[in-house]
Formats: structure tokens, C-alpha cells, sequence
């Protein structure tokens, strides 16, 4: 009798629980989505360049950062990386991450037509002998895409990574990317080129090539061919390097 009684208990918790499922469910389904993205990533690098030039003496790297956006169109994000090209350029510096703040606004004017405007500021910590060149760096940039073409100019409020007097200094960025039908690869094709305001020979030009591949789950490989014209008696460290010369790169990147 008390099983009986147990039983029929139980059966009436079981159809009072089901009856409070749809409510449930409708209160959830009607929850407003959030207007913010929030994403990271982190990435392992054999070498780190950044217009061309060497970052990291032709050694390995990580990379990583945060990014928040907003359905408006305003975004903020952080990305770092380890770093050698300070301590490479004097004995008495110790500065070895470069972290990177930007913030914008992306819109579009079309189908296939959007813009990209903002600041990005490059920071470098770290000790520094008396007189040395501080090379923290702040640029505006607007881009505008069309398709699978971007292009992109930046424009230095400071001077450009400790040169002297090269406040003003330009960047020209037109970047593509194209979807090869092959393996799920992706092909990018590159071309910058970076004038230095007040630094006799030390314009130059970039170009890339890089094919890359999405393989679930976050995960991407690229595998890039880098080379530049720059200047080569003015872009070497004090290892004796020539820091704008061709690079094969592998990137193996995990994004969250």
C-alpha cells in the first residue's frame, strides 16, 4: 500500500514538472540577445613580422588578444606578442612583449561595400637607457573593403616606433582574400608600403602571399612568404641582421 502510495507521488511531481517545461522554455527563448561580442585568440608564430620587418630576430613567438564589439558597430580589443627587435637594437634595453590597444567603428555603405575607422597605440614596457628614442607609437587608420579587397591607410600622431621626427609617417595597406575552392584553402595576397617622415632611405615596400586553412573548432594554419625592398645598410640590428629580408612563416592560431 505505501509503494502504491509512493508511486502515485512520484507520477503526480513527474506531470506537475511537465507542465512547468513550456513556461520555462518560452521564458528562455524570450530573453533578448546580448548587443556585446566578446572573442580571444592566441597564436604561435615561427617568427613574428609586422610590415615586413623582423620582430623577433627570425625566432618563434606568441600572439594573443581580446576583442569586444558592439551590434552598433564600435569595437575595443587588446593583442600582445613577445617581442626582441628593443632589446636587439641596444644592450641596456629590456623590453620584450609589445601590447596593442585599439578601438573604432565598422559600417557599411553597400552590399559589398563596409568601412573601418579608429586608433591603434603600439606599448612597449619595459627599461630603457637615458636617451633612448621611446618607441611607443599611436596611428589613426580608415580602411573601406569591397569584397574580398581591402584597403587600408594609417596615420602616426607620435613618432613612428622611436625614429626621431618621424611624426606624420604614412601606411598604405591593399590587402585580398580569396577562397581557392581547393582543401578549404584560403589565398591572401598583400602589399604595403610604409613611408618614414625625416629618415633618408628608410621608406620601403612589403609584399606577402599566404594560404591558409579553417579546420574546426577554432583552429587555422597559414603558411606566408614575406619579403620587402627595405633599405638594407638602415633596417639591421645589432646582430647583424638584415630585418627586411624574405620569410617563409607557418601561424598555427586557436580562436575562442
Amino acid at each position: 500500500m505505501r509503494a502504491c502510495v509512493n508511486a502515485t507521488a512520484a507520477m503526480a511531481l513527474i506531470l506537475a514538472a511537465s507542465a512547468l517545461l513550456p513556461a520555462y522554455g518560452q521564458d528562455v527563448a524570450s530573453m533578448p540577445e546580448s548587443d556585446f561580442t566578446l572573442s580571444a585568440n592566441v597564436s604561435l608564430v615561427s617568427q613574428y613580422r609586422y610590415r615586413g620587418i623582423m620582430q623577433t630576430n627570425n625566432k618563434p613567438a606568441i600572439q594573443g588578444g581580446f576583442d569586444l564589439g558592439h551590434s552598433s558597430g564600435l569595437y575595443l580589443g587588446n593583442w600582445n606578442s613577445s617581442i626582441s627587435w628593443l632589446d636587439d637594437s641596444h644592450p641596456d634595453v629590456s623590453a620584450a612583449v609589445e601590447m596593442d590597444v585599439y578601438g573604432g567603428y565598422r559600417g557599411t555603405l553597400g552590399p559589398d561595400l563596409n568601412y573601418d575607422v579608429g586608433a591603434l597605440h603600439y606599448h612597449y614596457p619595459g627599461s630603457y637607457p637615458d636617451g633612448y628614442a621611446n618607441p611607443n607609437t599611436t596611428e589613426l587608420y580608415v580602411g573601406l573593403g569591397y569584397g574580398p579587397i581591402t584597403a587600408r591607410y594609417s596615420h602616426s600622431l607620435t613618432n613612428l616606433f622611436g625614429v626621431p621626427d618621424s611624426k606624420n609617417s604614412q601606411y598604405y595597406d591593399l590587402s585580398a582574400k580569396f577562397d581557392t575552392g581547393y582543401w578549404g584553402l584560403a589565398l591572401m595576397a598583400h602589399v604595403g608600403y610604409q613611408k618614414v617622415r625625416n629618415l633618408d632611405d628608410g621608406s620601403y615596400t612589403d609584399w606577402s602571399l599566404s594560404l591558409s586553412r579553417d579546420w574546426g573548432n577554432g583552429f587555422s594554419t597559414a603558411l606566408s612568404y614575406i619579403d620587402t625592398n627595405a633599405d638594407r645598410d638602415i633596417y639591421v640590428n645589432t646582430k647583424g641582421k638584415y630585418t627586411g629580408r624574405a620569410t617563409a612563416l607557418l601561424t598555427l592560431s586557436k580562436a575562442f
